[in-house]
C-alpha cells in the first residue's frame, strides 16, 4: 500500500518534525555570500635616500633600496635615465632636455602624454610645482583609475635651460587598487627626488 507525502506525514508524525525542522532551516538562513577578493600585504622598506651626483646636468637624492639604469630605449639620449623598483616591479622613466626658446613644445608634449590615460583614467589631479630657491617650476599629473598604466608623472623646469619629465610604470597587469600602497610610498619618494633635485 502506497502513501502520499501528506498521508504518511499524518500517519508518522516524526516524518513531519523532521521535514518541518528541514524546511525551517532552509528558509531561515541567509544564502552565504562570497568573500571580496583580499589582496597581499606588502612590507614597505625604511626610507633611505643617497644622492645622484654625476654627469648629467641635474642631481636629487633617491631611495637606496632603487637602482639607476640607462634607458635602452633611447640610446641617443645620454641624460635619460631609469630609477628601477625591483621589489615593486616599478620603474620611473626620467627623460631630460635642454631647453631653447622651446619650452611650450616640451610641456605641451608631456601633457599630451598624460592625456592618453584619459580613456582608462577616473580622474587626472594636477598638482603644481614651485620652488623659486631652486629654480624647480613643474606639474604633477596624479592619474587615478584601476586600468591606467602609469598612475603617477611630472615635468619639472628651471624655464631657462632645464627640463626633466618623469613616468612612473609597473611592470604588472595595470590594477592600482591592488598596488594602491605600492604608489602611495613611491609617491613620497618622486616627492623626496622633487625636493632635492638640482640644476647644473
Amino acid at each position: 500500500m502506497k502513501l502520499s507525502l501528506f498521508s504518511a506525514i499524518f500517519r508518522f508524525p516524526l516524518y513531519g518534525i523532521v521535514l518541518g525542522g528541514f524546511l525551517l532551516f532552509v528558509s531561515c538562513g541567509e544564502p552565504p555570500t562570497p568573500k571580496p577578493a583580499g589582496y597581499f600585504r606588502i612590507d614597505m622598506p625604511k626610507r633611505e635616500y643617497r644622492l645622484l651626483d654625476s654627469i648629467f646636468p641635474y642631481s636629487f637624492e633617491y631611495p637606496v633600496y632603487a637602482r639607476i639604469s640607462n634607458d635602452i630605449h633611447a640610446p641617443a639620449e645620454a641624460n635619460w635615465i631609469n630609477i628601477d623598483f625591483p621589489r615593486f616591479k616599478g620603474r620611473l622613466h626620467l627623460s631630460y632636455k635642454a631647453v631653447n626658446n622651446n619650452l611650450n613644445t616640451f610641456t605641451e608634449d608631456a601633457h599630451s602624454l598624460v592625456m592618453k590615460h584619459i580613456p582608462k583614467a577616473s580622474a587626472i589631479e594636477e598638482i603644481r610645482i614651485e620652488n623659486k630657491e631652486q629654480r624647480v617650476f613643474g606639474l604633477i599629473y596624479d592619474i587615478r583609475g584601476t586600468g591606467a598604466a602609469s598612475p603617477y608623472q611630472f615635468y619639472i623646469t628651471d624655464s631657462t635651460s632645464h627640463f626633466l619629465r618623469g613616468a612612473l610604470y609597473f611592470s604588472v597587469i595595470p590594477n592600482n587598487d591592488s598596488l594602491a600602497p605600492v604608489i602611495d610610498f613611491i609617491k613620497g619618494d618622486i616627492q623626496h627626488l622633487l625636493e632635492t633635485v638640482k640644476w647644473k
